[in-house]
């Protein structure tokens, strides 16, 4: 089991709306742990409290409860940001600055200087597939070009971890793709990657573990192959010369049949569902093909306890 590099523990934060004073209660005592070397999926619905929860353990916002540590370090701490990587939802970049420049004043920001700082500036910006616009003003890149300026930012130091708040946001499918691998890249390398997203495909191709948010909850946490392992009673049976007599009787018991080109697809909830189907199919004389369990994906999660 590796160490923790963030725990958040009962972390609270409640805003008071203008002119009328009433409380909102934007995140409510939430509590998880990210270790190191893993890569964390933060993820929950518009307004659920990602964004806030990431402003309170960066700094930018103060916790009206609980607490937080950052590498060892109790939240909100310059001395541990300096081994954070940070991308916001909306990264602001000066428009009249080229991506050379600003990534420079980033390392420059965290104590990079001279060659160094230079070298390690093209290679950023190269990982993030920005060589060509290099020395391009910002203000003439488009969206997600943008938003790799930004991750190049958060990069550029080598930070231990890296807290990327929507980091698909803009990108097109080369660029989420690129986005991906470099994660990947970071996690070979033994760092540490926490993320929020509403892209639940890339969360579940790259997380170790995840949280769920609700309403400014907690609904669900832990390593995503257990999470997902829990449907693991529901199958697929695939059924062979299907004749019309099969079909009818499946449909009678209450079953769902789709069509593939060359089978027809069943799907059981369980054991004695699955045996049920099993019984009409030899009964009628048709083939099975396949009987393969269906996992949950995340998605379906997501929608059965986040919304």
């Amino acid at each position: 089991m590796t160490e923790p590099v963030l725990v958040v523990s009962s972390l609270k934060k409640t805003f008071r709306k203008p002119f009328t004073g009433k409380k909102v209660e934007a995140v409510k005592g939430i509590s998880f742990e990210v270790r190191s070397g893993e890569v964390f999926g933060f993820v929950g619905p518009n307004g659920a409290g990602k964004t806030t929860c990431i402003k309170m353990l960066t700094g930018l916002i103060f916790p009206t409860g609980g607490e937080a540590t950052l590498l060892g370090e109790r939240v909100p701490s310059p001395r541990a940001m300096a081994r954070v990587g940070f991308l916001p939802e909306n990264p602001y970049v000066y428009p009249y600055l080229s991506p050379r420049e600003f990534v420079s004043l980033c390392g420059r920001l965290s104590g990079m200087r001279g060659k160094k700082l230079a070298r390690r500036v093209e290679e950023v910006i190269a990982r993030v597939g920005m060589t060509e616009a290099i020395d391009r003003p910002v203000r003439a890149l488009s969206k997600g070009m943008g938003q790799r300026v930004g991750l190049a930012a958060a990069l550029v130091h080598d930070p231990d971890l890296l807290i990327l708040d929507e980091p698909m946001s803009g990108l097109d499918p080369v660029g989420r793709k690129d986005v991906r691998d470099l994660i990947l890249e970071e996690r070979a390398r033994g760092k540490t990657v926490f993320f929020s997203t509403h892209i639940l495909n890339d969360v579940e191709m790259l997380c170790d573990r995840v949280c769920i948010l609700r309403r400014g909850e907690v609904v669900v946490s832990g390593p995503l192959r257990e999470l997902l392992q829990s449907s693991s009673s529901r199958s697929e049976i695939a059924i062979a010369n299907a004749s019309d007599a099969v079909r009818k009787a499946l449909a009678d018991a209450g079953f769902e049949l789709r069509q593939m080109p060359d089978v027809v697809v069943v799907e059981s909830a369980d054991y004695d569902e699955t045996k049920r189907v099993l019984d009409v199919v030899h009964e009628h004389g048709a083939e099975v093909r396949s009987v393969s369990p269906k996992r949950e994906t995340l998605e379906e999660l997501f929608v059965r306890r986040a919304l």
